[in-house]
């Protein structure tokens, strides 16, 4: 049974809906219906969110099968810690004007460790 795992997805979740409400307010203020008509701000907006739309459901499937083969806790609170750190920090430093270079590279970087170290756990604990 998931007992970890549906936290963090739960935290991403709540991420991903305030990205995607910026995209909404995005849209309002560029008077934008669909698409980006070229407006920088709505493509910031727009990626911002499906980057984490990109990254985040893969990195919670392995963490969730990572627990499900018996994991310790310990392991899956540091994946799920590593990918909601990255997913955060990610937003935050690519969704900023100008951009926080570096944030938005800790946050990829820590979204990356998560889904190898999660990958490498599921395949040891599944041999």
């Amino acid at each position: 049974m998931l007992t970890i795992t549906p936290i963090y997805a739960a935290l991403i979740a709540f991420l991903f809906v305030a990205l995607s409400v910026n995209v909404i307010l995005q849209r309002r203020r560029g008077k934008i219906s669909v698409g980006d008509h070229g407006d920088k701000a709505m493509i910031k907006a727009m990626r911002t969110q499906a980057n984490c739309a990109e990254y985040a459901p893969f990195a919670l499937l392995l963490i969730a099968m990572t627990e499900l083969q018996g994991a310790g806790g310990w392991l899956v609170n540091l994946l799920g810690l590593m990918l909601l750190a990255g997913r955060v920090l990610h937003a935050y430093g690519f969704g900023k004007t100008p951009q926080t270079i570096i944030l938005r590279q800790i946050g990829m970087g820590l979204t990356f460790v998560a889904i190898l170290v999660a990958a490498i756990a599921c395949l040891v604990l599944a041999v």
